[in-house]
This record gives C-alpha cells, structure tokens and sequence, in this order.
C-alpha cells in the first residue's frame, strides 16, 4: 500500500490515525512538529501527508508553502487536518493540498480522503 505521513502535535490524534490507516495496510510514520515532518517528507518521500494547521513552531501552512516550493517535494499531495474551519481559505490556492479533513472525523472519512488523495498522487 501507501506510505503515509502523519503530522499532528496531539499524540492521541496521531495514534488514531496511524491505527485507522495501518487498518488497511498503509504503512505511516507520524511527526509532531513541522520542523521534524520536513526531516521525514525529504527523507522518505511519502505518497500522502496529513497535515494539521495547528504545530509548534513550523506551521502546517508554512510546511505546506515549503513543499510547494521544492521541486522534489511539491507534487506530493496533502490532506489538511483541521478544528479550524476558517483554515480552508488560507489554503485554497494551494496546488498540493487535495483536501480537507474537519476534526472530530470519522474513520470512513479519513479512509474516503487518503484514497482521493492516493488517486490524484498516481494522475
């Protein structure tokens, strides 16, 4: 399956996920702060992250921008992860971020996300 990279500063929502996404064979590495996901995302160019807006330190919009703007980086698609329902609009230009996951989420919807982003990774 997908390598997956999980960024999220909270460790149960990190767990969740990792748990939901291994459910299914996605192999997923998970970080809590930008600073370290960039380590991570040169070192082992994953197939899709899950990115949170809300880091300590490197936001999730600036590691986003960072991304966009490194040809190794900038085609790997995000799944922005968020509480924020304002946060859609700061990344509605983004040509990286295919979409948009509201915490609380269920896990079919996270499933439903991954795999649409999974798709737009192999076009």
């Amino acid at each position: 399956m997908a390598k997956i990279l999980v960024i999220d500063d909270e460790p149960e929502m990190l767990d969740l996920i990792r748990i939901i996404l291994e459910g299914v064979g996605h192999e997923v590495k998970t970080c809590s702060t930008g600073r370290k996901a960039w380590e991570t995302i040169v070192e082992t160019k994953p197939d899709v992250l899950v990115l949170d807006v809300m880091l300590p330190g490197v936001d999730g919009y600036s590691l986003q921008t960072q991304m966009a703007q490194d040809r190794v980086t900038q085609d790997i698609p995000i799944l922005v992860l968020t509480a924020l329902e304002p946060a859609k609009t700061i990344f509605e230009k983004a040509s990286n971020v295919v979409g948009f996951l509201s915490k609380p989420f269920r896990s079919e919807d996270l499933l439903a996300k991954v795999k649409l982003a999974l798709q737009t990774a192999t076009k």
